[in-house]
């Protein structure tokens, strides 16, 4: 499985962006495709994720009520909705899916700066 995150940018506080992960290859494979970042001298952290079959989704308690994921199945694309951003969600963002229990796949990041 291959993974092409895009739609990183600049936005300002308060503002939104939408990010799109495009599975190719293996994808009847996908299990679950997740959302991670990683800020500037920080660890990766998970941001949030989503069952490719029944569209459950979970949450980290720092996104949870401003970011929404969803997938387009037909069109093998994962989407990370973010809105009401703040400084604080600066970060490189990756997509990931695994078919079981590990990431097994990551996709290269893309800048997400929030800044007025």
């Amino acid at each position: 499985v291959q993974l092409q995150a895009s739609g990183g940018g600049l936005v300002r506080p308060g503002g939104s962006l939408r990010l799109s992960c495009a599975a190719s290859g293996d994808t009847f494979s996908i299990y679950v495709m997740g959302w991670f970042r990683q800020a500037p001298g920080h660890e990766r952290e998970f941001v949030a994720d989503i069952n490719w079959s029944t569209e459950s989704q979970y949450y980290a308690d720092s996104v949870k009520g401003r970011f929404t994921t969803s997938r387009d199945k037909i069109k093998n694309i994962g989407y990370l909705q973010m809105d009401s951003l703040e400084p604080e969600d600066t970060a490189v963002y990756y997509c990931a899916a695994k078919r079981n229990y590990e990431w097994e796949y990551w996709g290269r990041g893309t800048q997400v700066t929030v800044s007025s």
